[in-house]
């Protein structure tokens, strides 16, 4: 028996597990910092690293994926392409480096912001190379060693943050943990390729082999400029227009359902190699696979999303404190995003899967010019509450993008849409049922002893109104196995 389905499957458990973790480690550092600095501080802090990440596109350029793919069909490439990388992107990173800090400095923005920005430009670079180092190690069928420097990054970003904080240190030293991140896997990364792969990587500049990688990179620069605008420029935006607080509100909130997205992350590990056989071999069992995958997330994304709405100013001040507060409201908002945010994780994988990501790429940019429009008529007509302007335009964007990406599955498999929908209601009784519930007893017990209680109800209901079998649960547990 070949060994490389064992291959695969160890190496997407260790990517799905990293960025699990990852996530988890980011919430909780945010949590911590958004607790020791406040609401304008923390604006400030979320700006100054949007900003530059939008930039960030303009060196990787789409190389990375490239680097991949034509790595991984002829190894004997691997150096020359990603010593031609190397060479390019050390001229874009002066570029894009001297773009950001003319662009900051017309904003008029205070020195601090732009000191911040200063700090997290060179993340930005930083995140880029190690990006494409990371990307000849996967071309190689190993994602252990990136897992392990996505991990011990992580955890090296708490723990320079929390002794900042401790040490009442200013926010430089807090952009500066991040920056200690990326430090750590940029050189990590340089060290495997370098002594343990033994690529050398020298830089170069072949240009007849760097035009064909930009023609290649183009259809993922695109993307990657359409997923760095639509996740990043709401906070631009907000402290541009309405300033650091409302930024601070805003990402309060958002980070929570970002928070959350390492449910469907898992799913669409699995998801997506068994689409792309059944594409091919079964298309009967690509739409009975899609019709399990979004119900399955609704199960879990219907009644997260009530829960959260009917819990919301608990929430928020347990977590971060009274100053963030008015959050709340935004979550409230937000959280209903998450259901939308879910279902589409198997819609693109879909998509992907079935040879269409060039359509996938024009839902973003199409999501991304609305997003932009909906910001900016938002965010000023809102005022002082300009944050729920944001995330009004984030929900809104996000169903836009569902409702586009649905459409097309409907165009590659004839999946069962009565079935869904008749699903959907069946959760969506229990979830409200759930959320009755705790709104009744809210008064009476303490907020986090309702989640238990509410799960219960959730799932006695569900099992009343036939939404779920043991067989079901027992298929449900196999998905999160593998």
């Amino acid at each position: 028996m070949s060994t490389q389905p064992v291959a695969v499957a160890k190496n997407t458990t260790y990517l799905t597990a990293a960025y699990i973790i990852q996530k988890v480690f980011s919430f909780l550092y945010f949590i911590l910092i958004a607790r020791g600095i406040g609401v304008e501080d923390i604006g400030k802090y979320v700006f100054a690293l949007s900003f530059t990440t939008i930039f960030g596109v303009f060196i990787d350029l789409g190389f990375s994926p490239v680097l991949t793919r034509e790595a991984a069909k002829d190894w004997g490439r691997a150096r020359d392409l990603l010593n031609n990388i190397i060479g390019v992107k050390m001229i874009l990173a002066v570029l894009t480096y001297g773009a950001v800090l003319l662009v900051i400095s017309s904003t008029g923005k205070e020195l601090l912001v732009r000191q911040l920005v200063s700090i997290s430009a060179i993340i930005m670079v930083l995140d880029s190379f190690y990006l494409s180092f990371y990307a000849v190690l996967r071309a190689a069928h190993n994602l252990r060693y990136e897992a392990i420097g996505m991990i011990v990054g992580q955890i090296l970003i708490l723990l320079f943050g929390v002794a900042a904080l401790s040490l009442g240190l200013s926010l430089h030293w807090l952009i500066g943990s991040i920056l200690a991140g990326s430090a750590f896997n940029f050189f990590y990364a340089f060290w495997l390729l370098e002594y343990k792969i033994k690529l050398r990587l020298r830089p170069q500049l072949d240009w007849p082999l760097l035009k064909s990688i930009f023609l290649m990179a183009a259809p993922f620069a695109i993307a990657g400029i359409f997923a760095r605008v639509y996740s990043s420029i709401d906070s631009v935006l907000l402290s541009t227009l309405a300033g650091d607080s409302a930024v601070g509100w805003y990402s309060a909130g958002y980070k929570i359902t970002f928070a959350l997205q390492f449910v469907p992350l898992a799913f669409a590990a699995a998801l997506f190699p068994a689409m792309s056989k059944y594409f091919v071999s079964d298309r009967t069992q690509l739409a009975r696979l899609f019709e399990k995958a979004m119900y399955y997330l609704m199960l879990i994304a219907l009644p997260v999303t009530l829960g959260v709405f009917v819990l919301a100013r608990e929430f928020i001040v347990t977590m971060y404190g009274l100053d963030f507060a008015p959050t709340a409201l935004a979550l409230q908002i937000l959280i209903f995003s998450l259901v939308f945010n879910f279902l589409g994780f198997p819609i693109g994988s879909l998509l992907n899967a079935c040879g269409q990501q060039t359509q996938n790429t024009i839902n973003m940019g199409i999501t991304m010019v609305i997003n932009v429009i909906l910001n900016l008529i938002l965010i000023p007509l809102l005022g002082q509450q300009a944050y729920l302007g944001a995330a009004a335009a984030a929900l809104v964007s996000q169903i836009i993008l569902f409702s586009l990406g649905l459409y097309f599955v409907g165009q590659v498999t004839a999946y069962n849409q009565r079935w869904l929908l008749l699903g959907a209601a069946k959760v969506l009784c229990s979830s409200l049922l759930m959320s009755l519930v705790i709104v009744v007893l809210k008064p009476y017990v303490y907020f986090l002893a309702l989640v238990p209680v509410g799960g219960l109800m959730y799932l006695v209901s569900l099992y009343a109104l036939r939404g779920i079998s043991k067989t079901e649960v027992v298929e449900l547990y196999q998905s999160f196995k593998k």
